[in-house]
């Protein structure tokens, strides 16, 4: 049998209009990231990934939004035997003495049931590879899961699988979009807005020099999303005391106010339902309205989410902070400090960043050279 691996990349449901904007952002990651691909093509709604190392190509590809899940796959024709004999032959490779298994197919059949094709790969595991003793599980109960995508004219069947993380595709939008970043909740709503398809230019705000490490990490984490070579961005201090809910949202208004001498048309805007009163919501939105701008609220439908985009950027150690920040019980709508803006706005130093496997020190050491 003529058997040939591909990294497969399935796009998320919402993305299966924008493959090839999709297509377009791993050319550009794998690039980045200097890795070697014959081509990337697409089998459907699929994308397929000709790769030197599927394992490293796959890894860099997981930094993209748009994306379901990507497996490292075998390729055969799309024959009910053939597949049988694949499944069992993947099965055989992966599966350890005495696991519980689920073979899972989905796609276009031709002239077969899907269910038909799970019941004949997992009576031929059971047959030919007995010595591993391993026996069917459920939908609810198994070790490991033998999946197998089926196009018009091809099966993949998936050796190895990892969850992408979901969204649209980076610049789908076609719309350019300011967003700062200042703590842990402006960091979620970044990465939302990247997620959400936004052209997304960031600011980075501090109060203290000693805030700035804290925000090298998280920038670090999500500039590999932007699917650029280098990132150029801007910093600015703003000398607002950091205790106290009412500083707080001074401080939020005022870093709107440095958004909003930006030429974007979009402004995102790192406030949240579940954790601002909807009259400072409104206050702020009214602000862009008033600039001939545009608002757009990305954690607007994130709930408990939050938490889990949180660690996707790396503040697993920041989380009881950011369980702190979002009981902010205050109905207060405090407007920005003109002077505050002005000082910050001369304090802008922008450094332009070249994407690599760690640029935390990279960013201090611009900062503090500028």
């Amino acid at each position: 049998m003529n058997e040939i691996s591909y990294v497969v990349v399935f796009p998320t449901i919402f993305s299966k209009n924008k493959i090839s904007q999709i297509i377009i952002n791993i050319k550009k990651i794998l690039k980045i990231k200097n890795q070697q691909f014959k081509s990337v093509k697409r089998d459907g709604n699929i994308i397929l990934v000709d790769a030197n190392d599927p394992v490293f190509v796959s890894s860099a590809i997981n930094l993209l939004f748009g994306i379901e899940k990507i497996a490292i796959a075998r390729q055969v024709k799309n024959n009910f035997q053939d597949i049988v004999l694949e499944i069992t032959s993947v099965g055989g490779n992966l599966l350890l003495k005495g696991e519980k298994f689920l073979v899972k197919v989905e796609g276009v059949s031709k002239g077969f049931l899907t269910k038909d094709l799970e019941i004949a790969a997992t009576s031929n595991i059971i047959e030919k590879k007995s010595k591993l003793g391993a026996y069917p599980g459920t939908d609810d109960n198994y070790d490991k899961l033998l999946y197998t995508y089926l196009t018009k004219n091809n099966a993949y069947i998936c050796i190895f699988s990892d969850k992408g993380k979901g969204g649209i595709p980076y610049q789908s939008q076609n719309q350019k979009t300011i967003c700062a970043v200042y703590d842990e909740i402006s960091a979620v709503s970044c990465f939302e807005t990247i997620k959400q398809g936004y052209d997304t230019k960031i600011i980075v705000c501090y109060r203290q020099k000693s805030e700035l490490m804290n925000l090298a990490k998280i920038i670090n984490q999500i500039i590999p999303r932007l699917v650029q070579v280098n990132i150029k961005l801007e910093f600015y201090q703003l000398k607002i005391k950091p205790i106290g809910i009412k500083n707080y949202l001074i401080y939020v208004n005022s870093i709107l106010e440095i958004m909003l001498q930006h030429s974007s048309d979009h402004v995102s805007l790192a406030l949240s339902p579940l954790v601002f009163s909807v009259d400072f919501i409104d206050y702020s939105l009214n602000q862009i309205f008033q600039r001939k701008k545009i608002g757009i609220v990305p954690l607007s439908g994130v709930d408990v989410n939050l938490f889990e985009d949180a660690k996707e950027i790396g503040l697993e150690r920041n989380l009881k902070k950011l369980e702190k920040m979002v009981t902010i019980t205050s109905n207060e709508v405090p407007n920005f400090v003109k002077k505050e803006v002005e000082y910050a706005i001369k304090t802008k130093k922008t450094i332009l960043v070249k994407v690599g496997s760690n640029n935390v020190h990279d960013i201090l050491d611009l900062i503090e050279n500028h």
